[in-house]
């Protein structure tokens, strides 16, 4: 946004990003729609690694894109993507938040004052109508189609309400095991140790023979 002023990270994050997929030699990466840049960004440099030092080291990665939900966009606005960074938490589902909170987020959530559509078509220009239908269709494992045919032609209202049920089932669980956790921040480290340990054991011969191949000196 300030284009006088620009920090490293800008420059550095895509990078870093790059780093952590080639670490591990990923093949396939789950990402949002929105991210499939960082992904094409991560195969130049897999490409350009590879072509310098004559090697087949570093595999092409393809973004794995799952569901009718890849990008869920914002309870406020149906033209932004739901974040963590938003001002307005209304915008936004948090992990942490209980069953009272996001029901009232989602009787809350901007809306038209048009029904529903009976088809997916119907959906073209009601970026918000998507959104909560996209959320719907996302937790129960169907598509958006399902979801109109089985509420089509109903106001807004009521389609909150069975949606608020539906978010509250498949969220509620997470966010009460998010809150244990952190409650138990000894737990969390335990976690931590662990998995930096798996994933170490991983990455440290790749990153290893990326250094031999680059020829790097060991000390």
């Amino acid at each position: 946004r300030d284009k006088e002023q620009v920090s490293a990270g800008l420059y550095l994050y895509p990078n870093l990003r790059a780093a952590d997929i080639h670490a591990y030699h990923a093949t396939r990466v789950p990402v949002g729609d929105d991210q499939r840049q960082h992904l094409e960004l991560a195969n130049d440099i897999a490409q350009k690694f590879n072509h310098d030092y004559g090697v087949d080291f570093f595999p092409n990665i393809e973004p794995l894109i799952l569901g009718p939900a890849a990008r869920v966009m914002s309870l406020r606005d149906g033209s932004k993507k739901m974040s963590k960074s938003d001002p307005s938490d209304q915008s936004r589902i948090n992990l942490t938040d209980d069953a009272d909170t996001i029901a009232l987020k989602i009787r809350r959530a901007r809306t038209d004052a048009e029904p529903l559509p009976h088809e997916v078509g119907g959906l073209e220009a009601r970026p918000e109508a998507r959104n909560l239908v996209g959320i719907m269709a996302a937790l129960l494992d169907q598509d958006a189609a399902a979801v109109l045919r089985d509420h089509g032609g109903k106001g807004f209202g009521a389609f909150k309400e069975s949606l608020a049920a539906v978010v509250v089932d498949q969220l509620s669980p997470i966010a009460a095991e998010t809150r244990r956790l952190l409650a138990d921040p000894g737990t969390i480290d335990a976690i931590l140790r662990d998995g930096a340990a798996r994933a170490s054991a991983i990455a440290d011969p790749i990153v290893n023979e990326a250094e031999r191949l680059v020829g790097f000196l060991k000390v």
